[in-house]
């Protein structure tokens, strides 16, 4: 198992008490999904890029994203140490099924983007998982314009076509492609008459 054949499922923080718990951050929508998780694939700090598959022995709930998570063959605090700062996956083909108008966000890259307005714009390329808010980041005429994802500006997508539709705010391109006022009022170079040295009064 690759780390592209996953998605990432959260990642490690502290260990948490004598018996080998460790702090989990669950990077989920709904936790109480995993609760009865069996396995996961660990890519530890000292092996990046490697993914090494673990038996999930206890998976206690608590609030918002966090949980407490227990390995199985990690009974002392001791040996669940190196475990911090690890990153927890799960292959992509067990990813919870989703509605029809919803989707994950590795579906969609490379799908067409198409505006309401004004029709086929660009290529989805990326998405940037923020603390305040998600982005797509779309390749439009030369340049990366980025689309907060929200129900308002992304409406869904057709996967059959590989195209994704949203309707974007009026002015949204302009911010990424017009000149900055600075820019503009830039000169390219200094075309005017040389001037003096300054004098002094001695």
């Amino acid at each position: 198992m690759t780390i592209d054949d996953c998605y990432q499922l959260g990642s490690i923080g502290k260990t948490h008490g004598l018996k080998g718990f460790v702090v989990a951050f669950m990077d989920v929508d709904d936790l109480d999904d995993y609760r009865k998780l069996k396995s996961v694939y660990l890519e530890l700090p000292f092996a990046p890029g490697k993914l090494t598959a673990y038996d999930v022995e206890k998976l206690q709930l608590q609030v918002e994203n966090r949980a407490l998570l227990k390995l199985k063959g990690f009974d002392t605090i001791e040996a669940a140490e190196p475990l911090r700062n690890a990153k927890l996956y799960r292959p992509l083909t067990e990813l919870p099924a989703l509605q029809d108008d919803q989707f994950y966000f590795h579906d969609v890259i490379g799908y067409t983007v198409i505006d309401e307005t004004l029709g086929e714009l660009g290529i989805v390329e990326t998405f940037y998982e923020m603390p305040q808010q998600d982005l797509m980041g779309m390749r439009y005429k030369g340049q990366e314009i980025l689309i907060p994802v929200v129900d308002e500006l992304i409406l869904h997508a057709d996967q059959d076509a590989k195209k994704i539709f949203v309707n974007l705010p009026e002015g949204l391109l302009d911010v990424y492609l017009t000149p900055s006022s600075r820019e503009k009022d830039e000169p390219d170079e200094f075309d005017g008459p040389e001037l003096d040295e300054p004098k002094t009064n001695t």
